[in-house]
């Protein structure tokens, strides 16, 4: 059985993680990457021609985890449970991966998007109209009438979560073990509250 490559494409993405979460997408160069790993130049340059690439790799490996854990909950059959657990999976994630969290509050724009090859453009597009039918499908079986229904939906799992993340995160701050809690909690009001119950109703 043959060795790993010593320098493989995670590791140098780990590497160029860091980088971002330490200085923002400026910070990710090639040189850079190679020093932060340990790596030989040619090693990156091997797995990644360029910068833009170097850069859409990590972006789309950020989402693809990302959505690997959230897509799941948001299929939920119940739609308050999957509402909930959604805000709670965004939080735990990042509190678990702030690193990768930094990537995608960073921006597919601010990591040079416009550069991307065509197939790493389509890969994103992709995702997010994942995202987006999965957000949809979600909305329709709320069962709640209300004008503002769809608004709260993505509030609850999209807006939030990410308000409080990008809090932490950009105060250099590590997600605190009750940020899940908080980000659940607040979901589940908006529609709990919207029948009246009150934020006292939520277990």
């Amino acid at each position: 059985m043959g060795r790993s490559p010593r320098h493989d494409a995670d590791r140098l993405l780990d590497a160029a993680a860091e980088l971002l979460a330490g200085g923002g997408p400026a910070a990710v160069t090639m040189a850079g990457v190679a020093r932060a790993a340990g790596a030989p130049s040619g090693s990156v340059y091997h797995r990644f021609p360029d910068r833009p690439a170097l850069l859409a790799a990590l972006w789309t490996r950020a989402l693809q985890r990302f959505h690997n854990e959230l897509l799941p909950v948001l299929g939920l059959d119940e739609p308050q449970e999957a509402i909930r657990r959604s805000a709670r999976t965004s939080l735990e994630w990042a509190r678990h991966h702030p690193r990768e969290a930094c990537v995608l509050l960073a921006g597919a724009k601010e990591l040079d998007e416009q550069n991307w090859s065509e197939q790493a453009r389509a890969d994103t597009a992709r995702a997010n109209a994942a995202l987006h039918d999965a957000l949809t499908a979600l909305t329709e079986t709320v069962g709640d009438t209300a004008p503002d229904a769809a608004d709260r939906v993505l509030l609850a799992v999209v807006d939030l979560p990410y308000a409080m993340v990008k809090r932490y995160l950009n105060a250099g701050q590590q997600i605190p073990d009750h940020a899940a809690d908080l980000a659940e909690h607040a979901a589940a009001a908006l529609f709990d509250m919207s029948r009246g119950r009150g934020i006292d109703a939520i277990p």
